[in-house]
């Protein structure tokens, strides 16, 4: 649930970029790569999400589907709903990490076949409500919601008004932030940054101030190696307690993140979906490429560049055989 979901520097587009806005005001998924589905020609479009993570998968993915594998690579930002409805009209043929949409999943995967899973990104993500540690060093006891509101005077802000300010990123990650507010009873104003890349800034300033703040976050992700946070504890998730999103009272889940495919990209794909299928690495990858882009403001292809040649084992058991 990349609410994911769920950004520092936006990956370089190979040869297009399409952003749509939270509120979808125009059907941008009929615009596609002008390379997409084209007849007889050795391309492959992949959808980038909007957080750093999925920028470091599709900057790898693209890396090698051109260098070992011969393919022409087109990349395209969408928004991650509007992603779905993209990829089973084949507009791109790949999403490289998805935090979880049971409804997409229920009509595009189950109902129309249009999509099908591609397997685990080998990363499980987590989103949460996070506090700086410092802060929490000193109020321990901020660590359980229910004392939240004790301490919603220190993370007062003038957006947030005379509540505690809950930091969101991106209005289009998918969130339940609103909802738990609400039917938990606290004292907060969820205020949105406006993308991940917003939100980070916004964290490390009050970091560098070690003010107190209460964020919206989740792992993996690389700034907990520079801004360390520590998790505040919600009601424990269990199964089917998120069914009704406005009655959502519980923390988020833990969610292996998956890749998608095109349906008909995933039968006759050849090499290309072979390997995106067999694209598989670790959260201390992902973190690695991310901290180089986001961080030392490599280009993704450069941060792409650096891991391959330090991991040569790990992603040549990913070329088709």
């Amino acid at each position: 649930m990349r609410t994911r979901k769920r950004v520092a520097a936006a990956v370089a587009a190979s040869t297009a970029l399409l952003t749509l806005s939270a509120c979808g005001a125009a059907d941008m998924t009929k615009q596609s790569s002008p390379y997409a589905n084209a007849a007889g020609a050795k391309t492959v479009t992949l959808s980038v999400q909007s957080w750093v993570g999925a920028q470091a998968d599709v900057a790898v993915a693209k890396r090698i589907l051109e260098k070992e594998l011969g393919y022409r690579v087109d990349t395209v930002q969408i928004d991650e709903v509007p992603a779905w409805d993209a990829l089973s009209q084949g507009r791109v043929d790949a999403i490289m990490e998805d935090w979880g949409h049971p409804e997409q999943e229920q009509r595009y995967v189950k109902d129309k076949k249009t999509i099908v899973p591609g397997g685990d990104v080998g990363v499980t993500g987590h989103i949460g409500w996070y506090v700086p540690t410092y802060f929490a060093k000193k109020h321990p006891d901020v660590t359980d919601w229910k004392n939240l509101n004790k301490y919603a005077k220190d993370f007062r802000t003038p957006e947030s008004g005379g509540k505690g300010q809950l930091m969101d990123g991106s209005p289009s990650y998918v969130t339940n932030d609103k909802a738990l507010v609400k039917n938990l009873g606290l004292d907060y104003k969820v205020v949105f940054a406006g993308s991940e890349a917003a939100q980070i800034t916004q964290i490390e300033q009050f970091a560098k101030q070690k003010k107190p703040f209460l964020t919206y976050w989740y792992k993996p992700q690389w700034l907990f190696e520079k801004v360390p946070m520590t998790e505040v504890e919600l009601p424990a998730y269990k199964e089917g307690c998120d069914a009704d999103p406005a009655e959502i009272r519980c923390a988020y889940p833990h969610t292996p993140l998956q890749k998608y495919l095109n349906a008909d990209f995933a039968e006759n794909g050849g090499k290309a979906a072979e390997f995106l299928k067999n694209f598989r690495w670790s959260e201390s990858d992902q973190n690695e490429v991310s901290l180089m882009i986001a961080d030392k403001k490599m280009s993704p292809e450069d941060a792409a560049e650096r891991w391959l040649s330090a991991n040569e084992p790990k992603w040549k058991a990913w070329l088709p055989s």
